[in-house]
């Protein structure tokens, strides 16, 4: 009787002790070179996952009043590559593509007959800084709907002039919030901002809100995720 008491405490202990190793034994694994990079990517993988589950399509970013607004020449100006590839504004035209019942080109004025929504919201940067702008646009969901788009599919796709690329999830693409915009303070995109259109994402981080848009496909299937995604960083990455 002593015995088996003497193992089933062994075991109890055992079970807590290891426990208490784990979070050792994964620094541990974390210091291993080989490790490293698959523990990081395994663990990034979860997070997006997790993130993509409590994402919520009613759940609405932060708006503003005009008085909080970042003044227009403050607002930061990112680029990956150049701040402004030369877009051709009179040839320019978004190809549409993938899942959709009406693929073609669409020139501006196509996407600015659709009803216009302006919006006071946070741009957040990966790099740690953030600032109010506000936005005005049509809600990429009103697009979609209007070129027959599979809703059911699970990624949107885009291409940019200066060779960017990035996905989404539908359902980042269905949020009320999410805009194809095509202007800034009210006035036109300058082309430092991603002029003649750009993603506006509020309830995403900078780098998913591509600029110069040029391509646009629905589509079960990506070969590459994003230019920051494919070096690493989050594919979903809310706010």
């Amino acid at each position: 009787m002593s015995s088996r008491m003497d193992r089933r405490a062994f075991r109890k202990m055992s079970r807590r002790e290891l426990l208490k190793l784990a979070p050792v034994a994964a620094l541990g694994a974390f210091a291993i070179p080989r490790l490293r990079t698959p523990l990081l990517k395994a663990g990034l993988a979860t997070s997006d996952w997790i993130s993509e589950k409590l994402f919520r399509t009613g759940h609405l970013a932060t708006t503003f009043p005009d008085a909080e607004l970042t003044p227009p020449d403050k607002f930061p100006i990112n680029g990956y590559d150049v701040e402004d590839p030369e877009v051709d504004f009179a040839a320019w035209s978004l190809t549409v593509g993938g899942a959709v019942q009406k693929p073609g080109d669409y020139k501006l004025a196509q996407i600015q007959a659709l009803p216009k929504i302006t919006q006071n919201t946070r741009h957040v940067c990966v790099e740690g800084w953030d600032v109010i702008g506000r936005f005005g646009g049509v809600r990429l969901s009103d697009f979609l709907k209007s070129v027959g788009a599979d809703l059911s599919a699970r990624f949107l796709a885009v291409e940019c002039a200066d060779d960017y690329y990035e996905t989404m999830d539908m359902a980042t693409a269905l949020h009320p919030q999410t805009l194809l915009c095509y202007e800034m303070y009210d006035q036109p995109l300058t082309r430092e901002h991603g002029a003649p259109l750009r993603l506006s994402i509020p309830t995403k981080v900078g780098y998913k809100q591509a600029k110069y848009l040029t391509d646009m496909k629905v589509t079960n299937l990506v070969q590459r995720f994003g230019y920051w995604e494919d070096q690493g960083y989050s594919e979903f990455y809310g706010l």
